[in-house]
């Protein structure tokens, strides 16, 4: 990975600010672990779960664009169109795409549309949050490979073949069957293969996950995941899968959700094991974050419970919902949220014993390195 002359002026700038600074000031930006690093959570959210609109396109409020930046976050994979639900997956899934494209030129001062590797140095170097589109389903692909030609040419970089359940590409962490890669889905690897385009396989079944690693030309990623290992949920990938992403040159990003622990309940701790469990199998260039939740926190958790349990229904009655969830558990790390959270995380994996290089490649570096593999420099 290398650092454009204008990144690297940018940080020297920056450094000899930093230097400049009255000894209380200078301690205290010393002491912020996110400093000259670019962090990109793989899988999560910009929005208000104070105040969630309908859909999926994001709500950038004064409040969420300024935690965002708070938080250090460089870019983030935000999912957009079509999940499930009774929509045309299609139409949903473009609509999707125009909305946010709107949303992020009237916020150009704060955001900036990723397409490149280069994007994401270029958020950094100006300030600004750096947006990923992704898709969480195949199912606005119906049976026309050719549509993934025209979500590429939208800016969709990030393309998630299943979401738990069965649809024509692949089965889902959830389908009993566990069966592999469809005809289809061969065709459709292939194709986004071809237009650079991130084949990620978060929520799929293991042997989905394992022939798409196997059948695509590209290294794969596992986005938002834990380590089955460690605890046995579908959403949490087996060792073999880790294993051969990584060995394919892939990325795997560890989620702050509830999985990552056996009571539902999961803890910073929690987190850190499942990093770390992965780290041991994948290696420390193969691992990063993809904490499938927001910056901005849940103010008052109380009255979110009767919220949570209408979703969790809501998540059963459509036949989406993963072993694990329950109206009891929380879809976040408690103590592992809001703009603090990439911060703290990074302590916690230097309190573990990794030495700054290490963490670097976690909040970010890895990511990095994998989207130049993918989309380019």
């Amino acid at each position: 990975m290398t650092i454009e002359r204008r990144e690297f002026l940018a940080l020297a700038t920056a450094t000899a600010a930093t230097a400049a600074l009255p000894g209380p000031l200078l301690a205290a930006a010393a002491a912020d672990p996110l400093t000259g690093r670019i962090v990109v959570n793989a899988l999560g959210g910009l929005g208000d779960p104070n105040d969630r609109g309908d859909g999926l396109v994001p709500r950038f409020s004064p409040r969420v664009l300024a935690e965002a930046h708070a938080s250090g976050l460089t870019a983030v994979n935000i999912t957009l169109g079509y999940v499930a639900g009774p929509a045309d997956p299609f139409e949903a899934s473009v609509r999707d795409i125009a909305a946010t494209d709107r949303l992020v030129r009237e916020h150009g001062r704060d955001l900036v549309k990723i397409l490149t590797a280069a994007d994401i140095r270029r958020a950094r170097t100006e300030g600004k949050v750096g947006l990923i589109y992704g898709f969480q389903n195949g199912a606005m692909m119906g049976k026309d490979v050719g549509r993934a030609d025209i979500f590429a040419n939208l800016g969709v970089r990030i393309f998630q073949l299943t979401y738990n359940p069965a649809n024509q590409i692949g089965d889902g962490s959830m389908a009993p069957e566990n069966r592999g890669i469809t005809p289809f889905g061969h065709e459709l690897i292939a194709r986004l293969n071809a237009l650079r385009v991130m084949v990620d396989l978060s929520h799929s079944g293991e042997r989905t996950c394992l022939e798409a690693a196997r059948a695509s030309r590209a290294p794969i990623s596992i986005n938002h995941t834990g380590c089955r290992a460690l605890v046995d949920l579908p959403r949490n990938k087996t060792d073999a899968e880790l294993r051969l992403v990584a060995e394919r040159g892939g990325f795997v990003g560890i989620y702050f959700m509830p999985f990552l622990n056996a009571t539902g309940h999961a803890r910073a701790e929690d987190v850190v094991a499942h990093i770390d469990h992965a780290v041991n199998v994948c290696g420390e260039d193969h691992v990063g974050i993809g904490t499938d939740g927001d910056v901005t926190a849940i103010d008052d958790l109380k009255a979110y419970e009767a919220t949570l349990a209408k979703e969790i229904a809501e998540r059963r009655a459509a036949g989406i919902s993963a072993a694990g969830e329950r109206p009891d558990t929380y879809p976040f790390v408690v103590d592992l949220r809001g703009p603090d959270q990439f911060r703290r995380l990074a302590r916690l994996l230097q309190a573990k014993g990794y030495g700054s290089a290490r963490i670097e490649k976690i909040l970010g570096a890895n990511f990095l390195r994998y989207a130049e593999t993918i989309w380019g420099a």
